[in-house]
């Protein structure tokens, strides 16, 4: 069969390793963003004098605004520059946690949750854009690796910092803390990174990025509050129905415009949606996983909220394991091999976690966690890789806020389906007999809830009850969980194109280096004749 070579072209920003950890330290807040608030949120309450919706605001208010703006940042990033909205991205946050330190009241919180949703909804996808211009194929696969250990670090790094936190200042410190990291991730983007756009980007659309941001922030916003209020729930179904019909309009404005903003046609590049899919469906298993793990830890087993956070780190090993080993697992099996197997891997943790009960000990914890964060690892990196490959490096930023934005919907659908899966299970088996009504009605909330209840009333068969039921139920989550990771396992063997055949070339406006920098795949060859495309 005839053979065509592809010429490489390649260009290395002596920089780069020290610009990623410009990125590191700006996902890293954000990582840790996300959970610290769940740690102090009984402290808050006491002090703050609210109640559960309230708390329930505070909690909501950065994750809906962070899921709803991703996609029209990625756009303003490639129309205005990565590095300067990224920078953008990180100053709003810092003003958020200013506003934080200082609230003395429920609605100052929430605003400043807010402003810190619409900081971190431009860093995060920026963060992502910024790889392929930094780096070629052959290394941004452990850029990648990195950045998304960084994120995945900082979740069981909230429970850490925010109980030892709580220990020994005041509520606000949660907030403080971002104020010295957030100022370590400016500095070094302003020094290291490069400024890369696309000067023919769309502008953006005002009517477009209303209808984007009030149809995620809806759809979110209802998926959050199901588990909670039920899926019948009129307030849930309004959401649902306003996200249904805000976003069709979105689609049908875009599909009429020359130049739109939500460009539909990253969507036909198979190998960018495929992966793109891959990577959601991790991320819905994962969100289920660490929705059912924190309260076993702190409940069942009786840690605080910093023993909770320790005994999540087996998981960020593993990852860390993972994203270093992934370069060179991709270079000898392929992107699609590699994704397959570390889905199969965290399906099997996944099984194997289900299988805990009250004897278990932390020690069997351990060790499903460890396989679960190899196996997330191992498919989330080269699956957010090959996405971001397959984009032209023009649209960095608009394609990695789209695909931030669906991984966002995954896994909020994921917390949303799998926590309802476990309140219907942990309620079916509580035995509640003997009860008074209240008190029965609010050990049915949850295994933390039953535990007060037992403890109020000296109800120790309560506990034992509360325990098993939850266990019953985390059990039905994470085989569900498995299944799920097991599936998408053959969807992407099935459906994801074979091993890398193609080089392609792209070109980039790269400020600060003055040049019109070409990337390139490593040179490959193409099987009859055929033309590289440097996708997957």
């Amino acid at each position: 069969m005839a053979t065509v070579t592809i010429p490489t072209v390649a260009r290395q920003d002596p920089r780069r390793w020290w610009a990623l950890g410009a990125l590191v330290a700006s996902m890293l807040v954000l990582g840790f963003d996300m959970t610290i608030l769940n740690v102090a949120l009984p402290t808050m309450a006491a002090q703050l004098g609210a109640g559960t919706g309230e708390q329930q605001g505070m909690a909501d208010a950065y994750v809906v605004v962070f899921a709803a703006l991703m996609l029209p940042a990625g756009l303003l990033g490639d129309r205005f520059g990565r590095r300067r909205m990224l920078m953008t991205g990180l100053g709003i946050f810092l003003a958020g946690s200013l506003l934080g330190t200082l609230a003395d009241d429920v609605s100052l919180v929430v605003v400043a949750r807010a402003v810190m949703g619409l900081g971190g909804a431009l860093v995060m996808p920026l963060a992502m854009a910024v790889l392929p211009a930094l780096f070629g194929p052959g290394e941004r696969t452990k850029a990648v690796g990195v950045v998304s250990a960084a994120s995945a670090l900082g979740m069981p790094l909230g429970p850490i910092i925010g109980g030892w936190l709580l220990d020994h200042f005041w509520w606000g410190s949660i907030f403080l803390i971002n104020i010295p990291m957030v100022a370590i991730g400016l500095t070094a983007c302003l020094l290291l990174l490069p400024e890369t756009r696309d000067p023919s980007s769309p502008k953006v659309d005002t009517v477009s990025t209303a209808l984007t941001a009030a149809g995620l922030g809806a759809l979110i916003y209802g998926i959050i509050e199901a588990p909670g209020r039920g899926w019948g729930d009129p307030l849930v179904l309004g959401m649902l129905a306003a996200a249904a019909a805000l976003l069709t309009a979105l689609v049908l404005r875009e599909r009429r415009m020359a130049r739109p903003m939500l460009d539909m046609s990253l969507l036909r590049n198979r190998a960018f949606f495929l992966n793109t899919m891959a990577a959601t469906l991790v991320m819905f298993v994962l969100s289920g996983l660490m929705f059912v793990l924190p309260q076993y830890l702190q409940a069942v087993l009786g840690n605080d909220a910093f023993g909770t956070g320790v005994r999540m780190l087996p998981m960020m090993g593993g990852l860390l394991v993972a994203a270093k080993g992934a370069e060179p697992v991709v270079r000898r099996f392929g992107a699609r091999a590699v994704i397959s197997g570390g889905l199969v891997v965290l399906a099997f943790a996944a099984v194997l976690g289900s299988r805990t009960d009250v004897h278990s000990g932390y020690g069997f914890t351990a060790l499903w966690l460890s396989v679960a964060g190899l196996g997330f690892g191992f498919a989330v990196v080269p699956s957010m890789d090959s996405a971001l490959g397959a984009l032209p490096v023009e649209r960095a930023g608009s394609g990695s806020g789209l695909l931030m934005t669906v991984r966002q919907v995954g896994s909020a659908l994921g917390i949303a389906l799998l926590g309802s899966l476990l309140a219907g299970a942990y309620a079916d088996r509580l035995d509640t007999g003997g009860l008074p009504g209240p008190a029965a009605d609010a050990a049915g909330d949850s295994v933390v809830a039953a535990h007060g209840v037992a403890e109020r009333l000296g109800a120790p068969g309560l506990v034992e009850s509360a325990n098993s039921a939850y266990l019953d139920g985390m059990g039905l989550v994470l085989l569900v969980s498995g299944v799920a990771a097991l599936v998408t396992a053959l969807f992407v063997a099935a459906l994801l194109p074979g091993r890398r055949s193609g080089a392609g070339r792209e070109t980039e406006t790269v400020e600060g280096g003055g040049e019109q920098a070409a990337v390139a795949e490593d040179a490959t060859a193409v099987e009859g004749g055929g033309r590289g495309d440097g996708r997957q």
